[in-house]
């Protein structure tokens, strides 16, 4: 087998073994790229074309190993201020084709260069078709993928050591530890809570002409109404929404305040527990930069970035009079997007900021600004 060739620093990267193990038993064999070493999460997968960079740092992968659906990986390279938080976010990545040379002049290095800085583990040359096909038909599961251990039944002790994504909270791994503030300090007052918010979203709001001062996950209702915020926005974030019991009572505190707030993804999730709503698992969860939406209130659909494991259940709704739905989607009919009667809140589950993705749901953030008037 022939070695790879890095342009970069004139050397080769030898093909060392790797192997995935599924906790059903099922393996993958391929080689290694990025750091030589062992990492375990939750198998996921991500349909889009493009973006690969903001999928390995958003902090809403927290904890999985992520599984790229598109054949190539690596052929832009990396460019620092693309980065959706300051480090790489998911436990590992599965690839088909990982591209060692990427052709973008603007990019600041190569994929391969970016991993091994950020200390993740990959393996390529998977056959990520086959992979993606036996996720879907038997849904999330947790793995394990090695480059210095190849023996199976040394693998298979490491994998029952992880934990299920279920019940399992990770926000206060991924969250700011203190305050900081971003845009404008003459424009209206937004408080952030960072349950792990993409920096593309902090963007968005700042366009929009809002003053923000981003607080760590576990702020309480008053010291938001210290500061003087007039809105509250929820951010995304990794996890098992309800394994967030304490951060669901502070949410109620805050709605009590009855400010406008607007969730998403995470955000949306624990808006809804605190509202009396349930969440539940999904089978295999939706990501990707191509699902369709549907807008009930306007009819009009939007193609959508996605990136979420758990949702909604629609029975719950029934409990909460003043909950409706706004959004559902289109291939599956989950629901997508809430607003609550006689209260300034609304939510969606996926990400509209769409940073990769289409702008189609951008419109949400000045949908927000206007609730804050």
């Amino acid at each position: 087998m022939s070695p790879f060739f890095i342009f970069k620093n004139m050397s080769f990267l030898e093909k060392v073994p790797a192997v995935l193990l599924l906790e059903d038993g099922t393996v993958f064999h391929g080689f290694s790229a990025g750091k030589i070493g062992t990492a375990v999460g939750e198998l996921c997968f991500n349909t889009g074309v493009t973006g690969y960079q903001e999928i390995f740092t958003d902090p809403s992968y927290k904890g999985q190993l992520m599984v790229t659906a598109h054949v190539h990986i690596g052929n832009y390279g990396v460019k620092q201020a693309e980065n959706e938080s300051g480090k790489v976010q998911i436990n590992g990545l599965i690839c088909r084709n990982f591209q060692l040379i990427g052709s973008r002049t603007l990019a600041d290095e190569q994929l391969q260069d970016f991993l091994v800085n950020e200390s993740l583990v990959a393996i390529t040359n998977v056959d990520t078709r086959a992979l993606v096909r036996h996720l879907r038909t038997h849904g999330a599961m947790n793995g394990v993928i090695s480059s210095e251990v190849v023996a199976i039944n040394k693998l298979q002790v490491i994998l029952k050591e992880a934990p299920s994504m279920e019940g399992l909270e990770l926000s206060s791994q991924v969250s700011t530890q203190s305050v900081y503030e971003l845009g404008d300090s003459s424009n209206r007052k937004v408080a952030v809570i960072d349950y792990g918010v993409k920096r593309s979203i902090l963007d968005c709001l700042v366009q929009a002409d809002l003053h923000l001062r981003v607080f760590p996950h576990n702020t309480s209702a008053s010291q938001i109404q210290e500061w003087g915020a007039v809105g509250v926005l929820l951010s995304n974030g990794p996890g098992d929404p309800a394994a967030m019991p304490n951060h669901v009572a502070n949410l109620k505190e805050l709605l009590s305040l009855n400010i406008p707030v607007m969730g998403i993804c995470l955000g949306h999730q624990l808006m809804a527990l605190a509202q009396g709503l349930t969440t539940i698992k999904m089978h295999h969860g939706h990501r990707g930069i191509n699902h369709p939406v549907k807008n009930l209130e306007t009819g009009l659909c939007e193609i959508t970035s996605q990136n979420h494991g758990f949702t909604i259940e629609a029975d719950s709704i029934s409990r909460n009079p003043h909950a409706i739905v706004t959004h559902v989607n289109l291939n599956d009919a989950t629901i997508e997007g809430l607003r609550y009667l006689e209260t300034p809140f609304f939510s969606v589950q996926y990400h509209p900021e769409a940073s990769p993705g289409p702008h189609d749901s951008r419109y949400l953030f000045n949908q927000f600004a206007n609730l804050l008037a």
